[in-house]
């Protein structure tokens, strides 16, 4: 029902409307008493051996929300009951920004993907760590964290710790995003030195906190190989939980819809291969001394199992939930359950 009627009427609408849309419709249904029960005996899976450890947190199964699609934490509470073992919330930057100038959302329909150049719009860290606060469910939440436009590189740590201090009560998990391509410059930050001196630092107030949160970095698709082992020492030297690999792409290979002329991050079903590169070559050149998680053009149980066979140890989805629906999730956690 979902992609034949669902899906199809929404899709003939502005994609950005149609996100702020269905947004105020699910927080209206969930206000409701009997739609809780209903999306969770529909969607949720429970079994014991779906269950993941890593980096102190128990997660009750391995599928993630990706961030960028509950920016400013907003359903997280509901996603909770369309099966998700974790949220991903922001980016969050310190100080609440517009995004770039729209039109900055487009699918790409023959392609399965999605083009954007949102540029980090969100409310700001105080008025995301407020909502944050009253969460309801038990479900693990991740805080990707990133900086404002106007902050130039060299002061970027300072925004970092601004999100992180103010998040810290409120996450489960940071993530450290310096591979989006939509904030001018923001990928010079993770060169080797710029992006060993922000993490350290990060970890360095991390450190000094009476109990720890874990925090990963998300990477580019487009890193060379050695920039790629870079990471990997990164990881060593500066003892971060692990990395999310990975951010949309700025590649636009063998593409066949009209809208791949436009500029932003490119994700969905072209990026599904390079990620899984990506999960690969860190796990193999590292062995496998950090979690993985994998992200990037899941649209099917057979893709996350791939990004897992090649040493992923959660997986997330965003466009994949976009052009498959909440079943996607119910279908990548049944296919995991180990008899």
């Amino acid at each position: 029902m979902y992609k034949s009627v669902i899906r199809k009427a929404l899709f003939n609408f502005d994609p950005e409307k149609v996100h702020h849309f269905t947004f105020s419709i699910l927080k209206t249904l969930f206000k409701l008493p009997f739609t809780e029960s209903i999306s969770r005996n529909k969607f949720l899976v429970k079994d014991k051996s779906l269950e993941r450890n890593l980096f102190g947190l128990t997660f009750k199964n391995p599928v993630g929300l990706a961030a960028g699609f509950d920016k400013n934490a907003m359903l997280f509470d509901e996603f909770s009951n369309y099966g998700f073992g974790f949220v991903e919330i922001g980016t969050v930057t310190p100080k609440p920004q517009e995004g770039n100038p729209k039109k900055r959302l487009f699918r790409l329909k023959e392609d399965e993907a999605i083009i954007n150049r949102m540029g980090f719009n969100n409310e700001g860290v105080k008025v995301i760590a407020d909502r944050l606060r009253k969460r309801k469910t038990d479900i693990i939440i991740g805080g990707n964290i990133g900086k404002n436009k106007i902050t130039p590189n060299e002061n970027a740590v300072d925004d970092y710790l601004i999100c992180f201090h103010g998040l810290f009560d409120v996450v489960d998990y940071f993530v450290v995003n310096v591979s989006s391509p939509n904030t001018p410059n923001l990928r010079a930050l993770q060169d080797k030195e710029p992006l060993t001196q922000l993490l350290q630092t990060l970890q360095g107030e991390n450190n000094k906190k009476k109990s720890p949160k874990p925090i990963l970095l998300k990477i580019a698709p487009d890193l060379t190989q050695t920039q790629l082992l870079d990471i990997i020492d990164i990881v060593k030297i500066t003892k971060i939980a692990g990395v999310i690999a990975a951010n949309t792409t700025i590649a636009r290979d063998n593409l066949v819809s009209e809208n791949k002329i436009e500029i932003g991050g490119l994700s969905g079903k072209p990026v599904r291969e390079r990620s899984t590169e990506v999960i690969r070559f860190l796990a193999e050149n590292s062995n496998k001394a950090f979690p993985i998680i994998g992200v990037g053009g899941i649209h099917s149980a057979k893709d996350a199992q791939e990004k897992i066979d090649a040493g992923a140890d959660l997986v997330q989805v965003f466009t994949g939930f976009i052009y498959e629906g909440p079943s996607l999730v119910k279908k990548i956690n049944e296919s995991l359950i180990v008899n």
